[in-house]
């Protein structure tokens, strides 16, 4: 089973707190981490934009990455949304051991 960070930035905290709330009330996700807000600078259609965002930590089985995909766009108001995996090569197995018994559909 290979399990995944997926990285997500919100343009707020009511925002981050909801998504986070669909993804583990769905078992998509274990856990959400919602990071305090920082600064993000970017450039967006030519221009040079800044933002607050809370920057969610989902870790998940790479194989909810489609729906989490899904869900987050349904929630989210950026017309782009930032959502980017990245693989976990390697972690304690009881933490991963959990992680796979919490997204478990059946529950």
């Amino acid at each position: 089973m290979t399990f995944v960070i997926i990285f997500n930035s919100c343009p707020d905290l009511v925002t981050a707190k909801r998504i986070a709330d669909a993804l583990v009330d769905a078992n998509l996700a274990a856990c959400v981490h919602i990071l305090p807000a920082g600064f993000s600078v970017y450039r967006w259609q030519g221009q040079i934009e800044s933002a607050e965002e809370h920057l969610l930590s989902i870790k998940t089985h790479e194989d909810q990455y489609p729906k989490i995909e899904t869900m987050i766009q349904k929630h989210h108001p950026y017309e782009l949304p930032e959502i980017i995996a990245v693989p976990i090569t390697s972690g304690l197995p009881d933490y991963l051991n959990w992680l796979h018994t919490e997204i478990q559909n059946d529950k």
